[in-house]
């Protein structure tokens, strides 16, 4: 065991599934560039060819298919979209082929590629280089989508999803590159549809994905100094949503935070949000309250990226709103 940055397993990731399994092969934009894939391709055409590795022309739409066409012909190809805003180009191989097919033919022939999608935020990019879709995507059936929040889970979901044999969104954010951890050397897989508990409480369940699940920990140490007890819920994987883990702990609090970096109209927090109000309101002491993007475009401006994007302070006011409401 070593520690790995997030960005380091995700490498070591794609060079163990590449070296283990010839079927698989990584297509996309940038790929031989380390600036495009923030270094977790780093030297891969080197290592493995460019036949394997291969750099495309910017047309979304027509290499995400390509990629859905060999795996139904086989293969176990991963798409790499460097930004999700850009990937809506592949809206229709992404949700009328790949996430149709299985259905479309009775379970005979399947679509096992995996969609690799960047969120690339921040830095005063602008409303077209800063979008979370992952509501989007979690709203389409026969696609699965994961949001791996760790280094562990960053390298053991994208092998999970490679071997899972159905088309799978894999979403990482750029904003966890540098987290670091321990990370195992060998080849592992983290299940799809398991979410864990990442801190134990009694008080609130905090719910997160991705980036937010970082800042929920946070949230819950700093709430933990002032005496409330709050459980952190990683998703890990938002379709399928360990439906069972989530209700399990807001029975134990009876008072529920979900917080998602997307936005908040039928995002992934409205969407658990509404599963606890409709299947257990019995078990609940308070209102839930979402921490989500507000509904509006990334702004340019950095004060206003500053009131735009959540973070622990957000949760923190979340979770004090809460506790302070009288049902």
């Amino acid at each position: 065991m070593r520690k790995l940055t997030y960005v380091q397993a995700i490498r070591e990731a794609h060079e163990q599934l590449l070296s283990s399994d010839p079927r698989v092969f990584v297509i996309g934009q940038g790929l031989w560039s380390p600036w495009y894939a923030g270094g977790s391709l780093q030297d891969l055409d080197k290592q493995f060819g460019r036949e394997r590795v291969l750099d495309s022309p910017t047309s979304e739409n027509a290499v995400t298919a390509a990629a859905v066409g060999a795996a139904i012909a086989g293969m176990r190809p991963i798409v790499f979209h460097p930004r999700m805003d850009f990937m809506v180009l592949a809206i229709d191989p992404i949700i009328n082929q790949a996430a149709n097919w299985c259905y479309l033919f009775g379970g005979q022939v399947h679509a096992p590629v995996v969609i690799r999608a960047v969120i690339n935020r921040g830095g005063q990019q602008g409303a077209q280089h800063s979008q979370a879709l992952q509501g989007l995507f979690m709203h389409i059936p026969g696609l699965k989508v994961v949001m791996p929040s760790t280094p562990y889970d960053a390298k053991g979901l994208l092998i999970g999803a490679v071997n899972d044999g159905n088309p799978v969104m894999y979403i990482d954010d750029r904003w966890l590159y540098a987290a670091e951890e321990d990370v195992p050397e060998e080849i592992y897989s983290v299940p799809l549809g398991e979410a864990v508990v990442r801190r134990t409480g009694s008080d609130i369940t905090i719910v997160a994905a991705s980036y937010m699940v970082s800042m929920a920990m946070q949230a819950a140490e700093t709430l933990g100094r002032n005496g409330i007890d709050a459980e952190v819920v990683d998703l890990r994987s938002i379709k399928p949503w360990h439906k069972e883990l989530v209700f399990d702990s807001v029975r134990k609090t009876g008072r529920l935070v979900v917080a998602d970096g997307g936005w908040e109209t039928c995002g992934v927090a409205s969407e658990i949000a509404a599963a606890v109000a409709c299947e257990m309101f019995a078990d609940l002491t308070a209102p839930i309250s979402r921490v989500t993007l507000p509904d509006a475009p990334a702004p340019v401006s950095a004060a206003l990226e500053e009131a735009y994007y959540p973070t622990a302070d957000s949760i923190i006011t979340a979770v004090e709103g809460i506790l302070a409401a009288k049902v």
